[in-house]
């Protein structure tokens, strides 16, 4: 499976939905949550603002900013699988009042007018883009002036730093098992060459700039394991 083949990556969160949620909260003991609330925390989605979360897989941050935004306020959802889609779906049902609306989508060509969004989101999407450049120009094309975005993702590191090394144990000695006794050992044994070929911190900031973004700002939590690049349009 090779990181940035649009169909690969389709097939790959097709087969993993139905057990997503529960192995991101046992792989990242929960953790996975915090970060998304950190991301919304730096993002301060308030009520009456329309927002689109990009690669939303099952929905959690959809919903998370769905009730952010109430009253007057809307949410998009956009991924291009559709087994995550009718997981998120499903969920979505459960708090019918929100509003919330989910489409099949590709996150480098969303269908979604120009400047139609105050504020874009995105968790573990970039990376597997075929072409992130042209991902965070798409962001840029539907956040309108002044608009702001974060995308949440692993933090790709230098190898040689401890971080790093203990990054390598955690996905090659913790996350694959796991994922093996699930059936599911090829689809997560993709998250290590899917980082290999993402762009770093700094190169990242430089890709957005180059995208039209007026701030760009990467921050690394989770000892470094995890990134927000926090963007302004």
């Amino acid at each position: 499976m090779e990181p940035g083949d649009p169909a690969a990556v389709e097939q790959l969160f097709d087969a993993v939905a139905p057990s997503y949620d529960r192995l991101n909260d046992l792989l990242s003991l929960g953790l996975h949550r915090h970060w998304k609330r950190r991301l919304l925390s730096m993002l301060r989605p308030k009520p009456g603002e329309h927002w689109l979360d990009l690669c939303c897989g099952t929905g959690d941050l959809a919903l998370l900013l769905a009730r952010a935004v109430r009253p007057g306020g809307s949410v998009i959802g956009v991924d291009s699988a559709a087994a995550p889609l009718r997981c998120a779906e499903q969920r979505s049902r459960q708090e019918s009042w929100l509003p919330l609306t989910f489409r099949k989508a590709d996150a480098l060509q969303t269908g979604l007018p120009d400047a139609s969004a105050d504020g874009v989101v995105m968790a573990y999407g970039l990376r597997n883009l075929a072409d992130p450049a042209r991902g965070l120009a798409e962001i840029r094309r539907v956040l309108r002036p002044g608009g702001r975005a974060g995308i949440l993702d692993f933090n790709r590191l230098d190898p040689e730093v401890p971080a790093a090394r203990f990054q390598r144990l955690y996905l090659r000695r913790i996350v694959v098992p796991v994922a093996s006794a699930a059936g599911l050992q090829e689809q997560y044994a993709y998250l290590e060459k899917s980082l290999q070929r993402f762009p770093c911190g700094q190169q990242q900031e430089d890709l957005a700039r180059s995208a039209g973004f007026k701030e760009a700002t990467h921050h690394t939590i989770s000892a470094d394991q995890m990134g927000i690049l926090m963007l302004q349009g």
